[in-house]
């Protein structure tokens, strides 16, 4: 039932924001907090433009006005005032859930549509999302192929050739790091060659996870030189077709939560049109790390790629969130 306007609690749209944002706190990283954080803010000045004090008076109109108000302010591209306005959305639904707008407020924004073509090019698993998918395995699906994967990409950011090329041999379990190496004759290349080869810290609960699947859920095989990959099916080694199909899975709207609007996930083959590819995942994870405050070359080396090469095509923080950061650095000095 919706709520009627004389139902709502009068609350000032900053006193609203911080709510969300600390509702947000409870079960999301910083990273995905301050996001939040800088693209209400956007909201918040132009309430202040408009002398909006209380955020009961918010219609589906004034939801419109913002939108065009800040296609003109900021001249974002598409999909970025698409992910923007998605945002506002899961604002306004929470808002709707505290009595600070009408309920069904939410489905009045309109968030644009995007090609196919643009969204790959940007597409991006964003860390809130990320965090929701790796939840849900934990609890349902602890230490099954899909959760193995997915932890392992978006901790590593690591290509799916260099995740197919991990042996349980290259993980240090004491240490908490695995080796990628380079080895061409044996069937498991790395992008950059030997320049690919680099030793990645991982988190003590990663490494768990890792013996958790090779104890219970890994198939013992090893492959044909001899070797024990890491991830296997009883083919062998696990191939990047068999990896992209996992990611696939997990990432797709309708995995767990969202029904999907003409859906053909359930046909053999066939992908969710909203579900995102392995290298989304390493543009979301790169981007986390950068969000994290994590310094850039440090981001480069870890995943092995340019710093140039990181900044035009990896890097998807807002430019909101680069002035935050430079502004926090500034204010330490």
């Amino acid at each position: 039932m919706a709520t009627r306007n004389d139902d709502l609690e009068p609350i000032e749209p900053r006193t609203a924001q911080q709510l969300f944002l600390d509702h947000k706190e409870t079960h999301c990283s910083d990273a995905t907090v301050q996001a939040h954080r800088y693209k209400t803010n956007h909201f918040m000045e132009w309430c202040e433009e408009n002398d909006v004090d209380n955020l009961n008076e918010i219609s589906g109109r004034d939801v419109q006005t913002y939108r065009l108000w800040l296609q003109e302010k900021s001249d974002m591209k598409k999909i970025t005032m698409r992910i923007h306005m998605s945002t506002m959305r899961v604002f306004f639904k929470w808002a709707g859930s505290v009595e600070a707008v009408p309920e069904n407020l939410y489905d009045k924004v309109m968030v644009p549509s995007v090609s196919r073509e643009d969204r790959k090019r940007d597409e991006t698993l964003d860390t809130e999302r990320a965090e929701e998918i790796l939840e849900y395995l934990s609890t349902y699906e602890y230490a099954s192929d899909r959760h193995v994967v997915m932890a392992l990409l978006w901790n590593t950011g690591i290509r799916i050739g260099s995740a197919k090329s991990i042996d349980i041999e290259d993980i240090d379990f004491k240490n908490g790091h695995l080796e990628l190496q380079h080895r061409p004759d044996e069937g498991t290349e790395l992008k950059n060659g030997e320049g690919g080869e680099r030793l990645i810290a991982i988190s003590s609960d990663l490494a768990k996870l890792f013996g958790d699947y090779i104890d219970d859920i890994r198939i013992p095989i090893e492959d044909d030189h001899g070797r024990r990959p890491l991830l296997t099916t009883r083919r062998g080694r696990m191939s990047r077709a068999t990896m992209r199909r996992l990611v696939y899975d997990v990432t797709a709207p309708c995995f767990f939560d969202d029904p999907c609007e003409d859906c053909k996930a359930d046909i053999k083959g066939a992908r969710c049109g909203g579900a995102v590819s392995p290298h989304s995942i390493r543009r979301g994870s790169i981007t986390h790390y950068l969000s994290e405050d994590v310094p850039v070359d440090v981001v480069s080396e870890r995943m092995n790629v340019s710093r140039k090469t990181l900044e035009q095509h990896y890097d998807k923080r807002s430019e909101e969130v680069k002035v935050e950061q430079r502004r926090a650095h500034l204010e330490e000095m």
